[in-house]
Formats: structure tokens, C-alpha cells, sequence
């Protein structure tokens, strides 16, 4: 299922959006979070993104995640299986198609995990790839305006080349 790919240029509400949430989802799950982060595009300063806040939590065993369902629920998290990321769990705040916000949960010791952290902190590190990434980004919003799956799709490889600069310079 396909649907529009919006990029808007970075605002810092996107980091005061996070610090709010946040403050709410460790308060919400009793400190059973080991660590809660900003991850995707809103987390990097300067990089234009889609407007949802990406916020990967870790957590000691993905299992755990069941007993988050009701807690996030009442602040507004809806808890959205997606059988083809056994690796994570999956909640959206907002309409559905108009997420105001992502949550990921993920065992802090899993790849996935370390590769949100290492794509997020090499962005910040290197301007000249933050750059390139931008520029791909709109590329393909230009692109594919009405597909976000194929925009989504399409950015894979740069990602996965970033993650894999960033191990190698660990």
C-alpha cells in the first residue's frame, strides 16, 4: 500500500517533540525502558524529513514490549503488528497515514538497535553525507510523491552504506 511522501526542512520542534514524548514514555513504562533515543531523520539537525518522530526504546527482551501495549495506549500509542520486523515492535501516534509519531522497540543488544544508533550519530558526524542523503531524499519525494514504499525502498542502499562506513570507522 502506497501513500504521499511529504519532506519538510528541518525545525528544532522536532527534538522538543522528542524531549516531551520522551519524558512521558519513561514515565509511562516505570524505567522497565533501558534507553530511549531519537532516531530517523527529525533526530539529525539540518536534515530535511518526513514530520514524524522516530523514538526507538531498548529494552532487555522483546517480550517485554507486550506488557507496553496499555501504558502507551494512554498516551495515545497504538501498537501496529508488522509480522515482516520480527526483530521489533511497532507503535504509531496520530491518524492512520498521518502518524505524528513512530515508536520502535527494539533488544538493546540487536543489530537493529546499533544500526539506528550508528546511521544517526555518523549524519551527525559527517556534513558531506548528511548532504548527499538530503539531496537523495528529495530526489525521490520528487520522485515518487505518491509512493512512499518505493521512496522508502529506493533510500535502502544509501542506508545501508552509511551503516556500514560507520562500523568500519568504530
Amino acid at each position: 500500500m502506497t501513500y504521499e511522501v511529504i519532506i519538510q526542512e528541518y525545525t528544532p520542534e522536532w527534538i522538543e517533540e522528542f524531549e516531551k514524548e520522551k519524558l512521558q514514555i519513561h514515565h509511562a513504562l516505570n524505567d522497565k525502558a533501558i534507553s530511549i533515543e531519537h532516531i530517523g531523520s527529525t533526530s539529525i539537525v539540518g536534515l530535511p524529513a518526513k514530520p514524524i518522530v522516530d523514538i526507538a526504546v531498548g529494552v532487555n527482551l522483546l517480550n517485554d514490549a507486550d506488557l507496553f501495549i496499555e501504558p502507551l495506549k494512554e498516551l495515545g500509542y497504538e501498537y501496529v503488528p508488522k509480522m515482516e520486523f520480527p526483530n521489533r515492535r511497532f507503535f504509531r501516534k496520530g491518524l492512520w497515514r498521518k502518524g505524528t509519531h513512530h515508536l520502535h522497540i527494539y533488544e538493546i543488544t540487536s543489530e537493529e538497535w546499533n544500526n539506528n544508533l550508528l546511521f544517526r550519530n555518523y549524519l551527525k558526524s559527517h556534513p558531506e553525507k548528511l548532504q548527499e542523503y538530503a539531496a537523495l531524499k528529495k530526489h525521490l519525494a520528487s520522485m515518487y510523491p505518491e509512493d512512499r514504499a518505493t521512496y522508502t525502498e529506493l533510500k535502502a542502499p544509501f542506508i545501508k552504506s552509511i551503516i556500514e562506513l560507520a562500523k568500519k570507522s568504530q
